[in-house]
């Protein structure tokens, strides 16, 4: 369905959101002439003020009203173009109607979430549509998932040129400085709620495969826990729990069985955070992850939610322009595969990683989408980062100036 005539190459869907504005701005400065871009949203007039906040060359962009609560206008919407690009969420509150809509229209999609219940029910509904009208669904385009995503596709690559064995051990330190917005709270707080009122949203945060396209096929290897012990990392550096590890682990473990477990069947994927080396490292690690289980539980009680919400970012807000700006990524993976050869993968980058550096990684994958169709992996469905675009998003993330690189350590 993508050749059918399509009035737009490209809708940018919620780009009245905080960082749907900063997606905007960045395809206003690096969207190629001629590219037919829109911009969706509930509301006109709030569009019309955000179009006129963009440089120039958005100026001209025609604006959308739709509201994922409209079937009639989600359907229109996704009919309109041949790529939807979506930051409206918390996505299992608004989101399941947006992918639909795309996977019967035959529109590539793609969108930031983190949520892993959200992913699956999109999953199971649309996946078979999407591959039927040859749509590409590509959940978690930003700082979730990208870096893991890509870092991961890049080791196997590296390992296999060598003839080195499939991968084994594999684990991400992430370090970043940035900042969080009221959306990313708002989305922490849906997901907590599901989990708090279903046994089966609880049974699915905790199974390491809750996003496989074959949950029986998959191996009966363990899988490091998301929120284990404080740990030191290979080179010295003490870890604690990675808030994101939850989504992101589960998106690379899909990638691996969409190619067929390429990666490995033995593949043992975890992710942490880096926090300092030496003593006072074990000091903050330890307090760094007792602050995040209490935050965590103060966010599930509706009495402590209440009293955080008092001081935490509201929907619609986010870090400063000069937070944004000061902000920086830096993932280093590390694999050892049956062979018994290390490799060392670095995915980073410039700017806040959840604000100013996805809007990078989603304004690239949405562009990928729109205009590398022809280089793109020759699949369609329900897809991943790694395996809808692959080493066309890491061709552009590099020239947009993040480092994605691999070294092999022995």
């Amino acid at each position: 369905m993508e050749n059918l005539p399509r009035d737009h190459d490209l809708v940018l869907y919620g780009a009245t959101g905080f960082v749907g504005e900063l997606i905007a701005a960045y395809l206003a400065a690096h969207a190629p002439a001629g590219l037919r871009i829109g911009l969706a949203g509930r509301s006109a007039a709030r569009l019309e003020a955000v179009r006129s906040r963009l440089p120039a060359a958005a100026h001209q962009w025609p604006l959308i009203e739709a509201d994922s609560e409209d079937a009639a206008s989600i359907a229109a919407l996704a009919g309109s173009t041949r790529v939807l690009f979506t930051t409206v969420g918390p996505y299992a509150k608004y989101g399941l109607p947006v992918v639909e809509a795309c996977a019967r229209a035959g529109t590539h999609y793609g969108d930031l979430t983190g949520e892993v219940s959200f992913v699956r029910e999109a999953i199971d509904r649309c996946d078979l549509p999407a591959r039927s009208s040859g749509a590409r669904i590509v959940h978690a385009c930003g700082y979730d998932s990208v870096p893991s995503d890509l870092a991961v596709l890049l080791l196997h690559q590296a390992a296999e040129a060598d003839g080195a064995g499939a991968l084994t051990e594999v684990q991400l330190v992430a370090t970043a400085k940035g900042g969080i917005s009221g959306g990313t709270l708002e989305s922490m707080r849906g997901q907590l709620d599901g989990m708090r009122s279903s046994a089966a949203l609880r049974s699915l945060a905790v199974d390491p495969y809750a996003l496989s396209p074959d949950r029986t096929g998959e191996p009966a290897t363990p899988q490091p826990a998301d929120a284990g012990p404080v740990s030191r990392s290979d080179d010295g550096t003490w870890t604690a729990p990675f808030v994101m590890a939850a989504a992101n682990t589960r998106i690379v473990r899909r990638s691996n069985a969409l190619q067929g477990w390429a990666y490995g069947r033995s593949l043992r994927y975890g992710e942490v955070m880096g926090v300092a080396r030496g003593p006072a490292g074990a000091v903050v690690a330890g307090a760094t992850a007792i602050g995040l289980r209490a935050f965590g539980g103060a966010m599930a009680l509706p009495a402590t939610r209440r009293l955080l919400d008092r001081v935490l970012p509201a929907p619609g807000t986010g870090p400063s322009a000069a937070t944004r700006s000061r902000g920086w990524f830096r993932s280093q993976v590390t694999a050892r595969t049956e062979g018994g050869h290390r490799y060392q993968a670095i995915a980073a980058g410039p700017g806040d990683p959840g604000y100013a550096a996805t809007a990078v990684m989603a304004g690239e994958t949405a562009l990928a989408l729109a205009l590398d169709g022809d280089r793109l992996p020759s699949v369609s469905g329900s897809l991943t980062p790694a395996t809808a675009l692959g080493m066309v998003l890491v061709q552009r993330l590099r020239a947009a100036g993040h480092t994605y690189e691999v070294t092999r350590l022995d």
